[in-house]
């Protein structure tokens, strides 16, 4: 059985991405993960939901990615969506900022809640670097294989598909999403999110401009409210 056969993922995405399941990388990276679960290491989010972004936003249906860099690593944040916590989990810094500036921009109000698979079911590839971490070690995943994995999904959207919104916030993403063709492609670059940015994220009207461009494709626009 090859590794294609195993990886449980959205079938549009397992086509699109269909050359990475065999390589020497992606092997590694699946056997260092059962290898830290096998001594005994709480992973993030739990193994049903690492390719959650992928199934709640199948390739077919992703008209804009949002590019995070890791999981979040405290008990039952991550839940396999960039930014995103479940229902019930106090929403993050970075998260309430981007409501902030959600709400100056296109007016939505400010949600009680963290939760974006609302977002994810309407084409929003919500993307973290690195699909897993280990709890409560932040970026321990890092250098596994989860970046090339994920610069290959942004290559398949970026190859396969046209018209796609890139909303890159931090300096991380600007560089992670470099390769991006501009001439087919909108791609919104912005401060990271994070308190730390002090406020440099605020004014950025990635929404509205996200929705004038999806307009001027003849795109149904986003419903920003969650």
């Amino acid at each position: 059985m090859s590794n294609q056969d195993r990886v449980k993922i959205e079938a549009g995405w397992k086509q699109a991405l269909q050359a990475e399941w065999d390589k020497d990388y992606f092997q590694q990276l699946r056997a260092f993960i059962v290898q830290e679960m096998n001594a005994g290491h709480q992973i993030f989010p739990p193994a049903t939901e690492i390719f959650r972004a992928f199934d709640l936003t199948p390739f077919e249906e992703t008209q804009v990615v949002i590019l995070g860099q890791d999981p979040y690593h405290g008990p039952g944040q991550a839940h396999g969506l960039c930014f995103s916590v479940p229902h019930g989990i106090r929403t993050p810094p970075s998260l309430k900022n981007i409501y902030k500036e959600m709400a100056e921009d296109v007016g939505t109000t400010i949600p009680d809640h963290g939760n974006l698979e609302k977002w994810a079911k309407q084409g929003i590839l919500l993307l973290n670097s690195m699909l897993t971490v280990r709890a409560g070690a932040a970026g321990s995943h890092k250098g596994k294989g989860w970046e090339t994995f994920t610069d290959a999904v942004i290559a398949a959207v970026n190859e396969q598909k046209s018209g796609v919104v890139f909303l890159l916030w931090g300096r991380y993403a600007h560089q992670k999403g470099a390769f991006i063709d501009r001439s087919k492609h909108l791609v919104l670059e912005a401060a990271h999110p994070s308190p730390l940015a002090r406020g440099a994220y605020f004014g950025s009207k990635h929404f509205s401009k996200t929705n004038q461009w999806l307009a001027q494709q003849g795109k149904k626009q986003i419903d920003w409210q969650v």
